[in-house]
């Protein structure tokens, strides 16, 4: 096999391949054999090759020439592909241009490949860490928040309005030019007065009525809401107060302290939410300092990424979304609806933040490339274990998903970014290299010694094999294995609200315990 390679434009490229006419003229007895397990011949058994005339016969020259060709164009995308550092960012296009017997056999593969990477300064880089002091005013606000989930929900006094804040029932009916319309209509519906989830300014006009009061509030559907009959119509809700009720916060006594804390006295009930907020900020100090170097390096960085790439992610971000929202019992169009977008605006608000997560990756993946960062057996370990801790799975079962669905190597690849990741954290300026900061998500979650012991079992076979098995499928695919990936580093950002949530829990579980 013979191939070249020239530059169409500025991100596709064109490869030719020519494998000679001897290759043309063996590979025939393959396609004949492919072909003969497809059909049943009359005279024959189902599997069983005829001679090459009957078989000619049969499905004709072209045919058969046909299944030779397609036979080499995959020979060929995956030799190509086994000469690249990695996959191209599109699947390959096929066209033949010559394919006569006797002749060499000759096509064009069309792609996008993937991008070239040049990466700047990513070790000693200096980022100062600045750790938000705890004041008084964040330990009473903390006990305030404590008090809200605690609160007890009580009737508001007959004669009192609905205010902002409000939890209501009511009844409503709504019209579009007097006409009633599906979905438009409710018996004691409950609402928060102040959490916008109805359109428009619908529950700003309920504020002032009180219990048994009836008004026709009017609004304007949004652009892009998911029952298109009623987008940008405007509308009539003629709405029933039922009721109205109100938190009521329990008093800050010994009593409740003792509840919700252990603690006897207000004093150590303070000190502990001081302790536990000043744990947090300095860890999401930390994890700012960590962001804002990882930046540091993917902007030292220079690529020129083909738009295609883009394009692919932003779609992957929405396909994420739209799954998660389905695994909550909404739809997309809904989503879309109650936040006043259409499917175009969300592509527009996903691109800037699918090209920076996109830079990141491909840093670490040529970090990852140039200091040699493997995946160990333990660091897939546990990763498997904290899989299974999330997803309250085992961790065989957790290797099973992975296995069926194809993503083992999506997971190493996480992993290896990963470390990539520690590893410039590791490196810059003033850095101490801690193993229990490698460590951090396992240990958070609290991962168990009999969990990390069955993933060791079931993990390390199986996801060597895996990489044996698909090696191939994935280069004959040519697809993206940055694109596809969902990288559990893919946002840093994403990481620190994560943390930071998982700190806020902290607190409360610390304060409610």
């Amino acid at each position: 096999m013979k191939f070249t390679i020239k530059s169409i434009d500025n991100y596709e490229s064109e490869a030719t391949i020519t494998f000679d006419a001897a290759e043309l003229e063996k590979t025939k007895s393959r396609a004949c054999k492919q072909l003969a397990s497809r059909v049943n011949i009359p005279g024959f058994r189902k599997g069983k090759v005829p001679p090459a005339q009957i078989l000619e016969n049969y499905f004709g020259k072209g045919a058969i020439l046909d299944e030779s060709a397609e036979i080499l164009i995959r020979k060929g995308a995956n030799d190509l592909l086994n000469t690249m550092k990695y996959m191209p960012v599109t699947e390959m296009k096929p066209d033949i241009v010559t394919c006569e017997e006797g002749k060499d056999f000759v096509f064009t593969l069309k792609y996008t490949p993937y991008p070239q990477v040049t990466v700047g300064e990513y070790k000693g880089l200096e980022v100062e860490k600045v750790v938000k002091p705890v004041t008084d005013e964040d330990v009473e606000h903390q006990i305030e928040h404590i008090r809200e989930n605690h609160a007890e929900m009580i009737d508001a006094p007959a004669d009192d309005k609905v205010a902002d804040g409000d939890f209501i029932t009511l009844d409503y009916v709504g019209t579009v030019n007097g006409e009633k319309f599906k979905g438009g209509e409710a018996k004691g519906a409950p609402l928060e007065i102040g959490s916008h989830s109805f359109i428009d300014n619908f529950e700003d006009q309920l504020i002032g009525l009180k219990i048994g009061e009836e008004k026709d509030v009017k609004v304007t559907f949004p652009e892009g809401y998911h029952a298109k009959d009623l987008a940008e119509k405007p509308a009539v809700f003629h709405c029933k107060i039922l009721s109205i009720k109100r938190p009521k916060l329990p008093e800050l006594d010994e009593e409740f302290i003792k509840k919700v804390s252990g603690f006897d006295t207000l004093e150590k009930f303070q000190e502990s939410i001081r302790k536990n907020l000043e744990a947090m900020a300095e860890r999401n100090a930390l994890y700012k300092q960590r962001e804002e170097v990882l930046q540091k390096a993917t902007d030292n960085m220079t690529v020129d990424m083909p738009p295609v790439m883009i394009d692919n992610r932003v779609e992957q971000m929405i396909n994420e979304l739209d799954a998660n929202l389905q695994m909550q019992g909404l739809k997309l169009e809904v989503y879309l609806a109650a936040n006043g977008m259409s499917a175009d605006d969300l592509r527009k608000d996903y691109r800037e933040e699918a090209e920076k997560n996109l830079r990141m990756e491909m840093l670490l993946e040529e970090v990852a490339q140039i200091e040699n960062i493997k995946v160990e057996d333990v660091d897939l370990n546990m990763e498997i274990a904290h899989m299974a801790s999330m997803y309250r799975a085992t961790p065989k079962q957790i290797v099973k998903a992975l296995k069926d669905n194809g993503q083992i190597q999506t997971v190493i690849g996480n992993v290896r970014r990963q470390k990539a990741m520690q590893f410039i954290f590791d490196n810059m300026a003033g850095a101490e290299k801690a193993d229990d900061d490698k460590s951090d998500v396992a240990a958070d979650d609290k991962a168990t010694a009999d969990d990390k012991a069955t993933a060791k079992d079931d993990v390390k076979a199986p996801a060597k094999d895996e990489v044996a098995e698909t090696k191939d499928d994935v280069k004959v695919k040519a697809k993206d294995d940055v694109a596809e990936t969902k990288s559990d580093d893919k946002a840093t950002a994403e990481k620190v609200a994560d943390d930071k949530e998982k700190s806020d829990s902290a607190v409360d579980k610390n304060a409610d315990s």
